[in-house]
């Protein structure tokens, strides 16, 4: 990950309430053009976190505004403003002011990516944004709709889906499955869908656990127990050639081939098959006696 400075004094998680947390960023005042340039050259020659730290908290008022902007994706207005911080700090990092450009103009793109970067991973469990073509469909087709006065969840016309993928140069298809996609945002299982029990009901618990319980365990491991030792007591049946070819052929972890066998034993492979077999009905029949 690169550097981002680390100005101290300053909490860059707005509070829950934004708006005193948009009360308190009121108070840095906003850089003329050149005082910022002259603190960005500074802060290039220097780094010193307190010239970077006049520079971020004059636009935490930008970070708000287009946090703002992306208020309709389901995620909180602080979670998205703390994300936009993230990316106002790399971008005092990475900012050239020789090129001429004002600060907040760079800045904006980094509060962007970074706000962008954060509501894709929070989306959904499944990557949906994984070319600039499909980020710019997940970010723009709810604005398109909006403008086509389309503002429930029925199905795209072909006409409507045809446009939108000629204006944003991506299939339909592509916007056939966004769309579904925005419709259907994954749930949390943590989701409380009844306070009035105590500490109220989650959906999660409404999954059953199939895993086996304490006495399945036991009972299972006390069988697998009994079984072993069968087998172990029935083996006195079986003399050294039939019960080191039952095991190199049905016990070790790679099965010895017949061919192998054949060479090691000076028998043909069709006799080391007839072992093989005559030995486990020799096994079965013993075992059958104990049971």
């Amino acid at each position: 990950m690169e550097k981002v400075p680390a100005l101290n004094g300053i909490d860059f998680s707005p509070e829950i309430n934004m708006i005193r947390y948009a009360q308190k960023i009121r108070q840095y005042p906003i850089l003329e053009q050149n005082e910022e340039y002259r603190l960005a050259v500074k802060y290039q020659q220097t780094k010193d976190p307190e010239i970077a730290k006049i520079l971020v908290t004059s636009h935490l008022r930008l970070v708000m505004k287009v946090a703002a902007k992306y208020r309709g994706y389901g995620l909180s207005v602080a979670e998205l403003v703390s994300e936009g911080n993230i990316g106002l700090l790399y971008a005092i990092e990475k900012f050239e002011p020789e090129k001429g450009f004002r600060f907040s103009t760079y800045a904006l793109w980094w509060i962007k990516a970074s706000i962008q970067k954060y509501i894709l991973n929070s989306w959904s469990l499944v990557k949906i944004g994984t070319t600039a073509a499909q980020k710019k469909l997940f970010f723009n087709l709810r604005k398109i709709k909006n403008k086509l006065n389309i503002i429930d969840d029925r199905e795209l016309s072909p006409s409507a889906l045809k446009g939108i993928a000629s204006s944003l140069d991506v299939s339909v298809q592509d916007v056939t499955d966004m769309n579904m996609r925005l419709k259907s945002h994954d749930g949390s299982l943590n989701t409380q869908i009844d306070t009035s029990a105590d500490g109220g009901t989650e959906w999660m618990d409404f999954i059953a656990d199939n895993r086996p319980n304490q006495e399945e365990v036991f009972a299972y491991s006390e069988t697998m127990k009994y079984r072993r030792n069968l087998f172990n007591k029935a083996l006195f049946c079986l003399n050294p050639r039939e019960k080191d070819i039952l095991f190199k052929r049905r016990l070790a972890d790679k099965a010895v081939t017949l061919d192998d066998l054949s060479k090691a034993y000076n028998i043909s492979k069709e006799r080391v098959r007839q072992i093989e077999l005559n030995s486990i009905k020799k096994l079965t029949k013993t075992i059958e006696k104990f049971v």
